[in-house]
């Protein structure tokens, strides 16, 4: 790149980077965390040749070389936004699960090329492929589905099966593919919460909600409230200095029985779904559904449950010699009461057992040989033999060994069939955040794939040893790489080694829970220093109380966005991140609190999550006019009857009626508390004529605003945040089964946003559709673009600005050719630009030119930026240049992130294809061009080639070069001479197999070392061995008695899905057909003819199908008895085409199968 280049670079981005930002969005830079979980990162091929991983943080699949000794990385092929899962198809198909484009990149891992991008449903998190046919099975974890497609016809629309569960993710498939398994990753624990915090004298009447069960004199304690906790008493004793503590809501638990019980051993199954359970606000026979594990029968795509088995089920597998299915996850014991009796042991890391046939289950304790949790700190070398945080699971193919990874832990444990541990040592130590497990048993290794540092770990399955581990690039600012691990660390964080924020506050989430973690001895905490009620005149009758220790049930919040909004925690109690410290030993059980620079280092990381792209939300990120919210029901205020579903919602109507001048209560709008765009409480205070900003705290923290309930117990709260209201979901007391015990108030008993809305005390709301609309708002609250305050209007503060995704993120088209593009396509790709020419979005687009990866940054004014400095493109340019083998895709990236993204993976300045043209790494800010001061290294010697099976071909050399950047490996058809660049190997390789290979056909490869000044090259022609892709059965029929030749056909995986035509002569094979340049080896005569005019017709029955996921086909030839004797002695051949379905071009000829016709 030239000087001048590099100014015009710098000018791009500046400008890029500079223009206005949307309303209430926060600048993000280049690199946006979502903090998406892995789900099925890490797969190995059929044949065991190729190891795929996710590269979640650079929207790239890895491709690695497992077929010799060592692991090498081959390639990385662009996906969609946010990959988190991968399955093998086939040896050279597999489907990358996009979690935020919702969508499949189905990538040729024999050519590194894309095939096709799959729309799905919102947040797709997995595929499997099962049954008969063969289909392909995707969860869509928002959308609460699964997404069943064709893989041979993929244009047909997928079939759709409702889950009622909440977040299905992790998939596993029977040994026989008759089931299909989901693993439900919010299923519950059998929780709720029983209302008793209301001030019944200072709430109008009708308006109390839910009702204060707990404070009833009929109920198990007589009205106590808080009720005991150990017999008649608290445990720990209350402080005696403190005020008596306000009344509280109480967490009860369903036991193996069907009662709800507390920690006191108390009854509440009267009021919970008893005959009296409308006392409790919910309707007779109300339940929570606690479903853990989902089947689904391949053969009708019907649905059965398992449940009781944890609470957050994270992965799964299937036992492939008992068929018994085995999920790991967690547990928490959160219906116990008070942070000191939780201290380091409020979680189970475990592993169920299902066998679906006996409907039977059994759950162990995956720590249970070191841990029984009568201590909650243990010394170091006791808690490093803990697992916590599983997210993957693999068995051997005897059924005898299990291996788990513990993200939290950074370990990999071995379990057998019962789910003892039974490994050489308690664990095997990997990288950093290990997720995804699977084990190449033939070649005696497990691979572990460790998302925290990019990297893959290879362990020795005889030594129980990590014996190599192999990085990939990973683009994660240096904040995320030095903090996480202090959210997710159970071995450094906890006294036991299985526990850390992370499990409560799940991939920085939620649990879905509530606990109480006050503490009856504790001492009060003072207000003094807060934004109360931000000065404004309709809050002067509040009164603020002093915290008390006890401060009842309260649910998680997430940790997205959370650092400049402080004060935290429901309350408002914790001023800033650092006051959650103590937590590390009061309640995780460490011996040490976080030192200051590991705090920042925390708090740092913090401040990167993001809130992902709302599902409600339309593509140009604006609000729906008709959101279907027929999950949230009717209250009975109204006309519509209590738990009929609401009408479509307009949230566009919902917004005009959260902001003044519509007030709901007390002469104030929903927006003077709730602030736009993020629902915090305001970070201002009222002067009596405008808005002042707060001044930040001695630590940098913020002040948003703290309101005084007066309608329940605890008063001082602070202002509930609504960008996640989306999610949490699944409650209603007017309904039996639930997907969720928790609801959306601060301690879970409100069950949902609609039931808010209604309360009479709303004067505002006037109608379901009234209710309808702001439901619907509510539910696509985050993405800013909002109207934001300008500071003067009282019932309208000011409030931070939001960290959050515009709706349209990662949305793809892929094009393959301007006359199949549809003009809808066309149209998104149009909005895509009137987007970022509005600086609202980046638009990149990836894909192939002339046999290299390309990528394009849209820059404006309908121009893009190569990979190359010096070529700028038209769109009309990248859209012609598109083919079917050349697709190119357009994707809409976070604002600020598409330089990288799209053309300068390193952020180096220098651009990929820029570095790759002179030899210099892209995936390496330290590789760039400059002055070369080597030579042309030397070439490669003693290349061979051998062929492993008839689709395969393995290359290997001697490697005489001291100073390669890398080996590219070309290959050709025989005799072309056109080398299509299939590899880029790291410098020192001495090997390659070539996977996807057709059958026989001859190819010619060169491999070469290259550095900056060049590349020299050794070449080698090769072909495939033991090529019988067509075989009979039987070698003659008798034309008197009859008989069948069956027929078996192999083209290859490469060739799965496409379509094959058996055709025979009577005549020979030579000189046969030329087709499309492939030679079919038959001669025509009269039976060429009647086997080609009569298809799947006799005498080849089946001769026209559909090869199968493994390039597999049958045919039979048959021939009726008492056939013409005058054939007597003929000799009859058969072959096969093989047709590509989209082209109708021929790809494949088989070889000539022969069978005599005697008397």
């Amino acid at each position: 790149m030239t000087t001048s280049n590099r100014s015009q670079l710098a000018t791009l981005a500046a400008f890029v980077l500079s223009v206005a930002l949307p309303c209430g969005a926060l600048t993000q830079g280049s690199f946006v965390n979502w903090e998406h979980p892995h789900v099925h990162p890490l797969e190995l091929t059929p044949s065991g040749v190729r190891l795929l991983a996710v590269n979640t943080a650079d929207n790239r699949l890895e491709v690695f070389d497992a077929s010799g000794g060592t692991l090498v990385p081959l390639w990385p092929i662009d996906v969609g936004v946010d990959p988190v899962s991968v399955r093998a198809r086939n040896d050279t198909e597999a489907w990358v699960v996009n979690h935020v484009s919702d969508s499949i990149s189905i990538v040729d891992l024999g050519t590194g090329e894309l095939k096709w991008t799959l729309p799905t449903a919102d947040e797709p998190a997995d595929v499997v492929f099962a049954g008969t046919p063969l289909r392909a099975f995707v969860t869509c974890s928002q959308a609460n589905l699964v997404q069943v497609f064709d893989p041979s016809n993929l244009a047909l629309p997928p079939v759709e099966i409702a889950l009622d569960a909440e977040e299905p993710r992790a998939l596993a498939v029977s040994p026989g593919s008759d089931r299909v398994y989901v693993a439900i990753f919010e299923s519950g624990n059998g929780t709720t919460v029983l209302g008793g915090d209301k001030v019944e004298e200072t709430v109008p009447a009708g308006t109390l909600f839910p009702p204060n069960i707990v404070g009833e004199p009929f109920t198990p304690y007589g009205g106590q409230n808080p009720p005991p906790n150990s017999g008649s008493s608290f445990f720990p004793a209350q402080n005696p200095i403190n005020p008596p503590p306000p009344r509280v809501s109480h967490v009860v638990k369903k036991d193996d029985q069907g009662r709800w019980m507390d920690d006191n051993g108390a009854d509440w199954t009267q009021w919970v779904s008893g005959n009296d359970a409308p006392l409790s606000g919910r309707i007779v026979g109300w339940d929570v559904n606690d479903y853990d594990l989902a089947v689904i029968e391949t053969s009708d795509l019907s649905v059965s449950y398992v449940r009781r088995l944890m609470n957050v089920d994270m992965a799964l597998a299937v036992n492939p010699v008992d068929g018994r299915v085995t999920v790991v996850g967690t547990d928490a014991i959160n219906e116990v009461r008070f942070e000191p009796n939780l201290t380091g042991i409020f979680l189970r890391v475990l592993a169920a057992f299902v066998d679906v046939d006996q409907a039977a289950s059994s759950v162990v304790d995956m720590n249970a040989g070191h841990l029984d949790y009568s201590v909650g700190t243990l010394p170091q070398t006791e808690r490093d033999k803990s697992i916590g945080d599983p997210r993957g699971i693999a068995w051997n193919a005897a059924g005898t060994r299990a291996y788990v990874t513990g993200m939290g832990s950074n370990n990999l444990i071995v379990l057998d069939s019962t789910g003892a541990r039974v490994g050489l040592a308690p664990t095997i130590e990997v990288g950093e955040g290990p997720t995804g497990v699977v084990l190449h048993e033939s070649a005696g290794r497990a691979y572990v794939l460790n998302k925290f540092e990019a990297s893959i770990s290879v362990v020795d399955l005889q030594s129980e040893l990590e014996t190599a581990r192999v990085d990939f690039f990973d683009p994660s600012p240096l904040a995320i790489k030095l903090g996480r691990k202090h959210l997710y660390d159970t071995h450094k964080g906890s006294g036991l080694g299985h526990v850390s924020c992370g499990s409560c506050h799940v991939d920085s989430r939620l649990d879905r829970l509530v606990w109480d973690l006050g503490d009856p001895g504790g001492e009060m905490k003072s207000i003094a220093g807060q934004n109360l009620a931000a000065g404004l005149p309709v809050f002067s009758y509040e009164t603020f109380e002093d915290w008390h220790p006890m401060k009842g049930p309260l649910q998680t919040q997430t940790l997205q966005d959370i650092i400049g909004k402080e004060p935290f925690h429901w309350r408002g109690d914790k001023f800033g991140i650092e006051d959650f410290n103590g937590a590390f030993v009061s309640l995780q059980g460490d011996d040490a609190v976080l030192s200051p620079t590991e705090m920042q280092e925390f708090e740092d990381f913090l401040a990167t999550i993001t809130f992902a792209p709302n599902p409600n939300r339309n593509f140009d990120n604006s609000l729906p006019t008709a959101l279907d919210v027929s999950d949230h029901l009717a209250t009975g205020r109204f006309h519509l009857p209590a738990g009929t579903p609401l009408p479509p919602g307009n949230a566009e109507i919902g917004l005009l009626r959260f902001r003044p001048p519509v007030l709901l209560s007390n002469n104030k709008a929903c927006a003077t508390c709730h602030t736009l765009p993020t629902g915090f409480g305001t970070d201002h205070t009222w002067d009596g004529t405008a808005f002042v900003p707060l001044p930040l705290g001695p630590l940098g923290e913020s002040h948003t605003m703290l309101t005084a309930s007066q309608t329940q117990a605890a008063h001082t709260v602070r202002v509930a945040p609504l960008r996640n209201v989306f999610e949490r979901t699944g409650l209603s007391y007017n309904r039996v089964n639930n997907r969720s015990g928790v609801g959306i108030r601060h301690d879970g008993t409100i069950d949902a946003v609609e039931r808010t809305i209604s309360n009479p005390i709303f004067t505002g709301i006037d109608s379901d559709q009234d209710v309808a609309n702001l439901v619907a708002f509510l539910m696509s609250f985050s993405g800013s673009e909002l109207p934001l305050s300008d500071g003067t209007k009282p019932l309208e503060p000011p409030g931070p600005l939001s960290k959050d995704t515009h709706a349209g993120v990662g949305r793809q088209v892929t094009i393959e050719s301007l006359a199949t593009t549809s003009p809808e396509q066309l149209a998104t790709i149009q909005t895509m630009q009137a987007m970022a020419d509005q600086g609202r979005v980046g638009v990149v687009a990836k894909g192939r030119r002339a046999g290299e990866e390309r990528g394009f940054t849209y820059v404006g004014a309908d121009l893009w930026q190569s990979d190359r400095a010096s070529e700028l493109v038209s769109t009309a340019m990248l859209q012609s240049g598109a083919t079917p083998q050349e697709k190119m895709v357009f994707v809409l990236v976070p604002l600020g992130t598409e330089l990288r993204v799209g053309i300068d993976r390193d952020e180096d300045g220098f651009l990929d294809r820029d570095e790759l043209d002179v030899a210099a790494d892209p995936a390496d800010p330290l590789s760039t061009p400059g002055a070369c001061v080597a030579a042309i290294p030397a070439a490669p010697v003693n290349l061979a080639a051998s062929s492993p099976d008839k689709f395969q071909i393995r290359l290997t050399w001697n490697d005489l070069a001291a100073d390669e950047t890398f080996y590219e490996v070309g290959r050709s058809v025989a005799g072309v001479g056109k080398f299509d660049l299939i590899a880029r190997l790291p410098a020192d390789t001495t090997s390659f197999t070539d996977i996807g290979l057709l059958c026989g056909q001859p190819y010619d490869y060169r491999v070469a070392a290259r550095n900056c000044a060049g590349a020299a090259a050794a070449t080698i022609a090769a072909v495939t061995d033991g090529c019988q892709s067509l075989v009979g059965d039987v070698a003659q029929l008798s034309l008197a008695s009859g008989g069948t030749q069956n027929l078996a056909l192999e083209a290859g995986p490469t060739l799965a899905g496409a379509i094959y035509l058996v055709l025979g002569s009577l005549s020979g094979t030579a000189p046969g057909f030329s087709l499309d340049g492939v030679v079919l080896p038959l001669n025509g005569d009269d039976y060429f003819q009647l086997t080609l005019l009569s298809a799947s017709g006799p005498p080849i029955v089946n001769s026209l199908g559909v090869l199968d996921d493994s390039g597999r086909g049958t045919a039979d030839l048959v021939l009726p008895a008492g056939s013409a004797p005058t054939l007597v002695g003929t000799t009859a051949h058969h072959a096969f085409l093989v047709i590509d379905p989209a082209s109708a071009a021929v790809r494949f000829a088989s070889n000539a199968e022969s069978v005599s016709l005697v008397p």
